[in-house]
């Protein structure tokens, strides 16, 4: 990778340790010492601070421990370049699976972010654009130049994009489409949980619902965001009576155990469809990932009855 002003002057060991975010500190300094980490074709030096223009190469590492040394190994194969959507200059697309963190953080030692980071070490810059569900599957979008993610804040902010989701609910959903607005609170549980509730004090929040399909005791809608809070739709399809199949904070927990016995073992929430403009040419972009195969495979087994 090549370093631009947004790393410029920043010591090489602290920008390690943001890039390899949950590799041990230890490791990091040993690859400094053993020259795996190169600046510009040599050593380096863990106090250099960094310059505009430095070509800097980063060892790929990840933190499966061996029970001899308890040290990272190097990475055997990528791990999400294969769900990449869409690439270019600018952009890069994934289809995030569930059950991966877009961050790494609280017991989780590396998320989309960091993990991408060591895949593409060539990448000179490479931040998250929005987030998702840890649990919520679907298109993430990650920008690899600053000027696109500053443009790309933007539009999302004024309401310039799209995104729209697939979701199973508990329960026969009446309307064709519905608009929806709650205000969002967020709050933390004596337990230290962070959890979000709708509250006449909170944030302005708006989703669209469109009903897709339904079965005796379930219904697949359709969720257009028309703002982005924290667990918008799940807080929102909750307090209507109609909790998603398997959401382990707001769910039907009874239903949730019956659901895991027949297969679904995971929240049916999947960003399916993304619609923007690109930041540099002005392009619409429209990105598709397909649901899961397990999400697929449980409205099948609906079908069958």
């Amino acid at each position: 990778m090549t370093i631009d002003e947004g790393s410029e002057s920043q010591r090489i060991d602290n920008f390690l340790f943001k890039h390899l975010k949950g590799v041990p500190k230890s490791h990091i300094y040993r690859i400094l010492r053993s020259g795996e980490v190169r600046l510009n074709s040599k050593r380096v030096d863990s106090t250099y601070r960094l310059k505009i223009g430095d070509k800097l190469r980063i060892p790929p590492v990840r933190l499966s421990l061996s029970a001899d040394n308890e040290e990272p190994k190097v990475a055997a194969h990528p791990l999400l370049s294969r769900h990449i959507l869409y690439q270019d200059d600018a952009l890069l697309a994934i289809n995030k699976p569930a059950g991966t963190a877009v961050h790494g953080g609280s017991g989780i030692s590396r998320g989309v972010i960091e993990q991408m980071r060591l895949e593409h070490p060539e990448f000179k810059f490479l931040e998250l654009v929005h987030r998702l569900d840890r649990e919520t599957s679907g298109v993430l979008l990650l920008a690899k130049k600053r000027s696109a993610l500053v443009e790309l804040h933007r539009a999302m902010r004024e309401g310039d994009t799209e995104k729209r989701y697939l979701t199973l609910v508990k329960g026969v959903w009446r309307n064709a489409k519905q608009s929806v607005q709650l205000p969002l609170l967020k709050y933390v549980t004596g337990s230290g949980e962070r959890r979000v509730s709708v509250n006449d004090e909170g944030l302005a929040s708006h989703t669209v619902f469109t009903l897709k399909k339904t079965w005796p005791e379930f219904s697949l809608l359709e969720a257009e965001l028309k703002t982005g809070r924290t667990h918008q739709i799940r807080v929102h399809l909750a307090h209507l009576g109609f909790p998603i199949a398997g959401d382990d904070k707001y769910g039907d927990f009874p239903l949730n155990k019956q659901l895991q016995k027949q297969g679904l073992k995971r929240m049916f929430l999947h960003a399916y469809k993304m619609t923007f403009k690109h930041p540099l040419t002005g392009e619409k972009l429209s990105l598709e990932a397909p649901l899961p195969e397990d999400l697929e495979r449980f409205l099948r087994r609906l079908d069958a009855g």
